[in-house]
């Protein structure tokens, strides 16, 4: 999955918003870019959700 498919993922299934990083070239591809300028509670939330969100997403390997 590339960066810009994950930062989609992010966005639908944990409702956090990202940069993929794929968006500051070619580089970027295996990255992604948080703005941290929340309260440490939404913070918290956040990482919770991605949490969540990660964990339903089967582990894969190759391509």
């Amino acid at each position: 999955m590339g960066s810009i498919e994950f930062a989609l993922k992010l966005l639908d299934e944990a409702g956090v918003a990202c940069s993929p990083g794929r968006g500051f070239g070619e580089e970027g591809e295996n990255f992604l870019r948080l703005a941290i300028v929340e309260n440490s509670q939404r913070l918290r939330q956040a990482v919770r959700q991605i949490d969540r969100c990660l964990k339903t997403e089967p582990t894969t390997t190759g391509s």
